[in-house]
C-alpha cells in the first residue's frame, strides 16, 4: 500500500495539519510561499517520505519559503525520509525522529535569507544518516540549535555556514560519527557526549560579528565546553580566525 499527499500553498496566513498512518509508504510533497505558516506533520510507520527522493530529483519536493514559521515534525518507524530546501527567517521549528536507518537531508537557507532559527531536534535510533546544511550563499544568522540523539552508528554531517551559533548537544550511544562545521560569526557548543568508540570532528571558523537586535556578539569568538564519557573515542577540534574552510 503506498499512499501520497501533494501540497501546493501560497498565503500569506496558513495553518496547516498533516497526518499520516499506515504500515507501508506515506508520502508528502510539499511546495509552500507565505508568512506565518504554521506546519504539523506526523507520520507512523515504515518508508515514510517527506519531500524530494534526493536534491538531484525535481518531480517531487519540499520547497517552504516564508517568514515567522513553526514547523512540528514527527517520524517515527524504520527507513523513512526528510529532503528539501528551505527558506525562512525567524523560524521555529520542533523535530523528533525514532527509529533506525533513515535519513534526513536537508538544506535551510541555501538560496535565501534563514535568519533568526531557532531548532529542537531529538533523535532516537540507531543507523541514521544525516545531513543538515544551514547557510551558504545568503543570509543566516543567529541560530539556536538544541540537538538530542540516543542511539548508535548515527552517521552526522552538520553544516552551519552562517553567523553566531549557538549549538548544544547531548549524545549517548557508541560508535555514533559527528561531522560539525560552524563557519562565520561568534560560535558556542555545548557537547555532553556518552558512549564508546565515537568519531567526533568540530570545526569553528569565527568571522565577523553580526549587528542587528538582539545580537550580543562582540567579538567574533569561538567556544567549546565538553563533557566526554567514553572509551575509545577519537575528537578532532579545529578553531580559525579566518573565513577559510578547514
Amino acid at each position: 500500500m503506498k499512499k501520497l499527499i501533494s501540497l501546493s500553498l501560497i498565503a500569506l496566513l496558513s495553518t496547516n495539519i498533516l497526518f499520516a498512518n499506515a504500515t507501508d509508504d506515506n508520502e508528502i510533497r510539499i511546495d509552500q510561499e507565505g508568512d506565518t505558516l504554521t506546519l504539523y506533520i506526523d507520520q507512523i510507520g515504515y518508508g515514510n517520505k517527506v519531500g524530494n527522493q534526493n536534491f538531484n530529483s525535481a518531480s517531487e519536493k519540499m520547497v517552504i519559503t516564508g517568514t515567522s514559521l513553526t514547523i512540528d515534525i514527527d517520524q517515527i518507524g524504520n527507513s523513512n525520509q526528510l529532503f528539501g530546501p528551505l527558506i525562512a527567517d525567524s523560524t521555529d521549528i520542533d523535530a523528533s525522529f525514532t527509529g533506525d536507518s533513515n535519513i534526513l537531508d536537508w538544506n535551510i537557507g541555501y538560496t535565501g535569507s534563514a535568519d533568526d532559527s531557532v531548532y529542537d531536534i531529538t533523535v532516537t535510533g540507531d543507523s541514521n544518516t544525516w545531513d543538515l546544511d544551514q547557510g551558504y550563499q545568503f543570509s543566516a544568522e543567529r541560530l539556536d540549535l538544541d540537538l538530542t540523539l540516543i542511539g548508535s552508528s548515527n552517521v552526522f554531517d552538520l553544516d552551519f555556514e552562517s553567523d553566531d551559533n549557538t549549538f548544544n548537544w547531548e549524545i549517548t550511544g557508541d560508535s555514533n560519527n559527528l561531522n560539525v562545521l560552524m563557519k562565520d560569526g561568534a560560535h558556542t557548543q555545548t557537547v555532553d557526549y556518552t558512549g564508546d568508540s565515537g568519531d567526533i570532528d568540530i570545526n569553528q571558523i569565527s568571522g565577523t560579528c553580526v549587528s542587528g537586535a538582539g545580537n550580543s556578539c562582540s567579538a567574533p569568538d569561538a567556544t567549546i565546553i565538553m563533557d566526554i564519557d567514553s572509551d575509545n573515542a577519537t575528537i578532532q577540534i579545529n578553531q580559525k580566525d579566518s573565513s577559510n574552510d578547514s
